[in-house]
């Protein structure tokens, strides 16, 4: 059955704020700081070299922040062979993890507001693709665009339903038909916000990683669909990732990066998490930049990452 449903409000062009104030971005990443930075400058003390010892309990460290044994290995590697002193710890890590996420990528979503935007989202089941669609929906509609949301996952029996009420709570318009083709509904959806003039389409996707086969080959179909009718509009593909889940979510990324380009990370369930090390991870094996992160359950807990105020959250 074809649904279409074109909500007739007044759109809101209250402008939202774009990236977490310092004060939001320290209490989301504060577990991620005391696990990361302050255990491990509190572990040495004094202004002599980090002893063996010591470098042992600095990998364990990062490791268990998940940034993945290979860079914690590489890290501690740095630390022996530059003789860093404790005293200089705090610095030397400041600066490792800065020139991580130093990547010479852009570091926001792209968007132009006299262009069409597409972003096709992609990530497993129960990663919070559906309600971080739903979340980025709402900040475009609160910042004055006219957006469509396309139910590409039509394979998940619940998943347009899911989407279809963050439609609603998000105030904007749906585009869905029960188990069509993904790849054909994209299209449609490209071809319907051209001809009614939205600036902005946010296509979901299936999630399925039983059938790794199967998934590769439908996004790739998906993403060819929106390559052929792109002309001069905007895309971003993002990832969506559960930050909760630690370095699960770097083999997860593999696996999409095999069958689309990733333009960017979204990190979901970072409230409460110690496990923001995983930005770093992906930024060191992918060279894929964070773009955005969930940080809470409301509708408007969804926030422009800045590597900037990462660092100084974990560091200040």
């Amino acid at each position: 059955m074809f649904n279409f449903f074109k909500n007739k409000n007044e759109e809101n062009k209250e402008q939202t704020k774009n990236s977490l104030g310092f004060g939001t971005i320290k209490n989301v990443f504060s577990k991620t700081a005391n696990t990361l930075v302050n255990t491990i400058v509190n572990s040495t003390s004094g202004d002599k070299l980090v002893d063996e010892f010591e470098l042992e309990d600095i990998e364990t460290t990062l490791i268990k922040a998940d940034l993945g044994v290979d860079l914690a290995v590489e890290i501690v590697n740095k630390i022996k062979d530059e003789k860093v002193k404790s005293s200089q710890l705090k610095d030397f890590l400041k600066k490792e993890f800065s020139e991580i996420l130093n990547i010479d990528k852009e570091e926001k979503l792209k968007f132009d507001k006299d262009k069409l935007n597409i972003y096709f989202v992609v990530g497993v089941n129960g990663a919070g693709k559906t309600t971080l669609i739903g979340k980025l929906a709402n900040k475009f509609k609160k910042e004055g665009n006219k957006v469509l949301l396309v139910a590409g996952d039509t394979f998940r029996a619940a998943a347009e339903e899911q989407l279809d009420i963050w439609s609603k709570r998000a105030d904007v318009d749906i585009l869905r038909e029960d188990k069509a083709d993904s790849a054909s509904l994209a299209y449609r959806g490209i071809d319907l916000a051209r001809k009614e003039n939205y600036n902005v389409v946010i296509i979901d996707s299936a999630g399925r990683l039983q059938n790794k086969f199967n998934l590769i080959e439908e996004l790739k179909k998906i993403k060819n669909v929106i390559l052929k009718k792109l002309d001069d509009a905007n895309l971003e593909t993002i990832l969506v990732l559960d930050g909760s889940q630690g370095q699960n979510g770097l083999n997860q990324a593999l696996v999409f990066a095999q069958a689309v380009d990733i333009t960017s990370i979204a990190i979901t369930k970072l409230d409460g998490s110690s496990k923001g090390g995983i930005i770093f991870s992906i930024a060191k094996n992918l060279k894929i930049p964070t773009k955005l992160i969930g940080t809470g359950e409301s509708i408007d807990d969804i926030n422009e990452f800045s590597k900037n105020d990462f660092i100084n959250a974990l560091f200040d």
